[in-house]
């Protein structure tokens, strides 16, 4: 049975607008992803915190020494991009199997595609929130006086990511039901663009080429939240770049999905 272009468009914007209506379907399946990950842990996701809180304090000490930075500004920046950059690369490697993990579900029950990608995104939060525990406490330690206005920055430029993770994850998702080697090279791509984004180092300890920091959209979704955290104002070009792939990659994204929506659970 073939449908239209419309009618298509019409079903893939239900299937949005009906997980937006069931918030408490993927808020509860993200939760018990949290809560079985770590089912018999004392601390549960904690330990996650723990083992992140002492890697920034490891790579502080040592790249603080080697990149000759003063601890007291280079512990907050490490810590607040190495948090950060374990939210976007977590929710982007999750999001290639936010369908493929949940296979068992959407053979069985009629629940709309968006609330398993919705899932993926939540589950991240949830480990984002615990985290942003270890960005808190160095800003304690070491104060730098922030302005209030560049912090209320962090409400606009999270909600912006969010967005975007929602649309990486259903692309990805929707493309790695298909192709089972997208997941390896995504992780893989996301542990080499790694080194490439501004995490451990700094933009300005490449003079001259600072063109080249700019040409990597991770730098400026990394920069867009972790700019506000420490004090400061993203740059407009940040602001552009991140809307600017907003839009496109909602659209794209909008597009994939209204063409093989109904795909996806043959291929799983």
């Amino acid at each position: 049975m073939k449908f239209s272009t419309a009618s298509q468009s019409l079903l893939a914007f239900q299937d949005i607008t009906g997980a937006a209506r069931r918030p408490q379907l993927w808020l509860l399946l993200g939760w018990q992803d949290i809560k079985q990950r770590y089912r018999r842990s004392i601390l549960g996701p904690f330990w996650l915190t723990i083992s992140t809180a002492v890697m920034v304090l490891a790579l502080g000490l040592l790249y603080a020494a080697i990149l000759r930075n003063p601890l007291h500004e280079y512990l907050p920046y490490l810590a607040t991009g190495l948090v950060l950059w374990m939210f976007i690369s977590g929710t982007v490697s999750d999001g290639c199997q936010a369908f493929i993990a949940s296979d068992g579900i959407i053979k069985q029950v009629r629940v709309p595609f968006l609330s398993h990608v919705l899932r993926v995104v939540w589950r991240n939060v949830i480990v984002l929130g615990h985290n942003l525990l270890i960005v808190l406490a160095v800003i304690l330690i070491f104060p730098y006086g922030a302005q209030p206005l560049a912090i209320a920055l962090f409400v606009p430029a999270l909600i912006l990511a969010l967005v975007n993770a929602c649309w990486v994850v259903l692309a990805l998702g929707i493309i790695s039901a298909r192709f089972r080697d997208v997941p390896p090279i995504v992780t893989n791509a996301m542990q080499l663009l790694f080194f490439l984004t501004p995490i451990i180092w700094h933009a300005k300890d490449l003079p001259g080429r600072q063109g080249f920091v700019h040409w990597n959209p991770l730098y400026h979704f990394v920069e867009i939240l972790r700019a506000p955290l420490l004090g400061s104002v993203p740059a407009p070009i940040t602001w552009l770049v991140v809307a600017a792939i907003t839009i496109l990659g909602s659209s794209l994204t909008f597009l994939l999905f209204r063409r093989y929506r109904r795909r996806i659970a043959y291929w799983l």
